[in-house]
C-alpha cells in the first residue's frame, strides 16, 4: 500500500506528532489552513466516511471523544472545528479518512 498517512503511522515518514494512542495518531498538517491545524488519522486504514464498517465508525467515535478531551493541551480552548472530506468534490487529496482539527483563531463563517 502506498497510504502517505499509512507510512507516517509506521513511522516511514516523519511527522510532527501531537498525541498518539492505540487508535489514532495526531500530527501537525504541513500545509496549515489556519493558525493551529492538526491531523487525526485511526491507525487502521479505510479511505472514507462512506467506507468504515460498524467496527471503524466506533473507532472514529473514540477518536472524537479524545479529540474533545485534549482540546485545551491542544492550545485549542477557544474553540475549533472538525473537518473529514470525502471524494474529489471536497478535495480529498489522501485517500485515508482523516480529520483536520482547525483552530488558534477566529475562523471564518464560510466553510471553503
Amino acid at each position: 500500500m502506498d497510504c502517505i498517512f499509512c507510512k507516517i503511522i509506521k513511522g516511514e515518514i516523519p511527522s510532527k506528532k501531537v498525541f498518539e494512542n492505540e487508535d489514532m495518531l495526531i500530527f501537525c498538517d504541513i500545509n496549515p489552513q489556519a493558525t493551529i491545524h492538526y491531523l487525526a488519522v485511526p491507525k487502521v486504514h479505510f479511505a472514507n466516511v462512506v467506507e468504515m464498517t460498524d467496527e471503524q465508525a466506533t473507532i472514529v467515535g473514540r477518536m472524537l471523544k479524545k479529540i474533545g478531551e485534549l482540546a485545551d493541551s491542544l492550545g485549542l480552548q477557544n474553540g475549533f472545528r472538525l473537518v473529514s472530506n470525502k471524494g474529489e468534490n471536497a478535495c480529498q487529496s489522501v485517500e485515508h479518512l482523516h480529520i483536520h482539527i482547525l483552530g488558534g483563531e477566529k475562523l471564518s463563517e464560510k466553510m471553503g
